[in-house]
């Protein structure tokens, strides 16, 4: 039995849909092993691919898959009903192709079978295409960290791409950058009086500042990619177990930044200023870093988007915000 093949160019970029191909081999439930072994024999140059043989029902419904170990593992006269697993993994035809090649390799599979809404079998997306996904997703969420934008087949174009559009890549990040020191440099004038009257805070500017940005990058990167492998995320659960964590990071961290300023500057009220700062800056990075993902997801954004200088920016601005706010409350 063969697929009809679908139309790919209607599905989005980046979809399983328009990744998928169908001249796999498919074949009826009530078929025997020897009636796979005759359809292989007699279509193997037709099919791309022969990872699995899938089987169907008398409306194209996908019920099962079998692997080619499996076919020589069992007697001939085996009807493939008997061999479907009852849990099959699939993805519909928009399915992002990201989560496709995270679903193969969680679920430990070559290929990901796509179906329609009413479960009719539209084809696969074949390892090959499973493994260029997961190189070109990669270097895509190295270049969104670095502040370099999308760039269609990174693979090939960040090499061989000409200087003006590595420009026109890189450019509108940087300007964002300017933007938010410009407003960094606003911030620490609008606190310009308590930083006269003690000058010494400037010395910490940078631990504050750097801590922000290291926490909200650990959470992002953590729950992003949680995002990306469950879509069934009980977040209930996992914002309870990430506040755990940043509590215990936020008050040792904070108790560390009081003994360090009380020893080394022998006066326990900046010490008391850096180790409430430290720490109401470490738990607001936890939840911005939580909140942004959450959102760009809810609206149908890539959570990815989140991560990178937009994110070093935000972070950058609050930190100083709750440093110099909690010093003019408290000095």
């Amino acid at each position: 039995m063969e697929t009809t093949k679908p139309k790919i160019n209607l599905y989005p970029a980046e979809t399983a849909g328009r990744l998928m191909i169908s001249n796999v081999p498919t074949i009826d439930q009530q078929a025997t092993i020897t009636d796979v072994e005759k359809l292989l024999f007699k279509q193997a140059n037709y099919f791309e691919t022969i990872n699995y043989i899938y089987v169907l029902d008398n409306q194209q419904k996908l019920l099962g898959a079998l692997s080619i170990k499996e076919l020589y593992r069992t007697p001939r006269t085996t009807p493939l009903f008997q061999l479907t697993l009852p849990k099959l993994i699939t993805v519909r035809a928009h399915t992002d192709q990201e989560r496709v090649a995270l679903l193969s390799l969680q679920h430990n599979i070559k290929a990901v079978p796509v179906i329609d809404k009413t479960g009719v079998f539209l084809g696969v997306v074949p390892s090959d295409t499973i493994l260029q996904i997961l190189h070109n997703e990669n270097i895509e969420d190295v270049l969104r960290s670095a502040g370099a934008g999308k760039i269609d087949n990174p693979a090939v174009n960040i090499i061989k791409a000409g200087a003006a559009l590595h420009f026109r890549k890189r450019l509108p990040w940087l300007l964002l950058g300017l933007a938010g020191g410009v407003i960094a440099a606003l911030v620490v004038r609008i606190f310009e009086s308590a930083l006269q009257e003690h000058l010494i805070l400037a010395a910490f500017i940078p631990a504050i500042v750097y801590m922000a940005d290291a926490v909200g990058s650990q959470t992002q990167t953590i729950f992003i990619r949680s995002l990306a492998l469950d879509r069934t995320l009980n977040l209930a659960n996992y914002v309870i177990r990430e506040i755990k964590v940043t509590l215990g990071l936020a008050l040792l961290l904070g108790s560390l930044s009081f003994v360090f300023a009380w020893l080394w500057l022998g006066g326990w009220l900046l010490g008391l200023v850096l180790a409430l700062a430290m720490a109401i800056t470490i738990v607001a990075a936890m939840l911005v870093a939580m909140l942004m993902p959450w959102l760009l997801q809810k609206s149908n954004f890539d959570p990815a988007i989140a991560s990178g200088p937009f994110a070093t920016v935000i972070r950058d601005i609050m930190s100083l915000l709750i440093y110099f706010g909690v010093a003019s409350w408290l000095l």
